[in-house]
């Protein structure tokens, strides 16, 4: 379908809409019914920002967007604006990620300041995102995760919360800040490990935890699986357990053919991700004369 009406319909509309912020400023527009005029103009910017993006116009959308949101802010409409702040996010995600990010910070801010804090988590997610896969600033997805973690405790949504963390413990390891990573994989297994429902997770948390120290330091793995095996008894059956002591032991004997092998017959049951691979390799790599391949 050919959109190309729309978007000169929805310019047409911008120019009409900003005649009406004009109108209502001026001394007779203000005596005459400024604020009627401010919101048909609202209406006006929201109505081009559908049609622009009809007319896949993403960067006009939000901006459009963007004009309403301000608009409702001196209206006094707070949710009408962050509405729009999150619409302009939405558009500006296609086109512009650091004008989304500000817009949706934006969006925020209003949040909060009604109190609406899981709101704002999910919008710090979306930022957290978009930091992730559009401009790969690992650090500031961080911030935004632990941020939003925040807000889902102060709420007692508690796995919202942990969901939020175990994204910053997986970066934090990928940046070599352990500390961090095991407080928080420590942390979540110990709150799920009495859940019925979530304790199968745990042991996935308690891994990524002894890994964690393994990469540190050998002795600390070794008191880490002990702990763990002793908080959640179930640790000790599961095969991640056992691969710990295998991977241990080879370490212990220098023996980085014993722990490849290790690794592989772990993984033709268990497929390996992108973040376990990483970590075993740092641990291989520590073998005195290793080549650092898993193969």
């Amino acid at each position: 379908m050919d959109n190309s009406g729309k978007e000169k319909e929805a310019i047409q509309l911008m120019a009409e809409a900003d005649k009406k912020v004009k109108s209502s400023g001026s001394f007779l527009g203000g005596m005459f019914g400024g604020n009627h005029k401010v919101e048909e103009a609202c209406e006006m910017y929201a109505r081009a920002a559908n049609m622009f993006k009809m007319a896949k116009n993403w960067s006009a959308a939000g901006n459009a967007f963007c004009q309403a949101a301000k608009l409702h802010m001196q209206l006094q409409n707070k949710h009408d604006s962050a509405t729009s702040f999150v619409d302009a996010g939405n558009a500006y995600k296609k086109a512009d990620p650091q004008e989304a990010i500000n817009c949706l910070n934006a969006a925020i801010d209003i949040y909060t300041d009604m109190g609406r804090f899981t709101i704002a988590a999910k919008h710090h997610i979306t930022i957290a995102e978009v930091y992730e896969s559009e401009l790969v600033d690992i650090e500031k997805a961080i911030a935004h995760y632990e941020q939003a973690a925040d807000y889902y405790k102060g709420e007692e949504s508690n796995s919202s919360a942990n969901k939020c963390l175990l994204k910053v413990a997986s970066y934090s390891a990928q940046l070599e800040q352990y500390q961090k990573a095991i407080e928080i994989y420590e942390q979540v297994g110990t709150n799920t490990m009495d859940n019925p429902l979530l304790k199968y997770s745990a042991k996935e948390y308690f891994f990524k935890a002894s890994l964690c120290h393994f990469i540190v330091d050998e002795l600390n793995a070794k008191l880490a699986v002990e702990k763990y095996e002793e908080m959640f008894p179930a640790f000790s059956d599961s095969r991640e357990c056992k691969l710990l002591k295998k991977l241990l032991e080879a370490h212990e004997e220098q023996n980085s053919e014993a722990f490849t092998e290790a690794v592989k017959e772990f993984d033709s049951v268990s497929r390996l991700d992108q973040w376990l691979t990483t970590m075993l390799l740092r641990i291989k790599k520590t073998i005195q004369g290793d080549a650092g391949d898993l193969k």
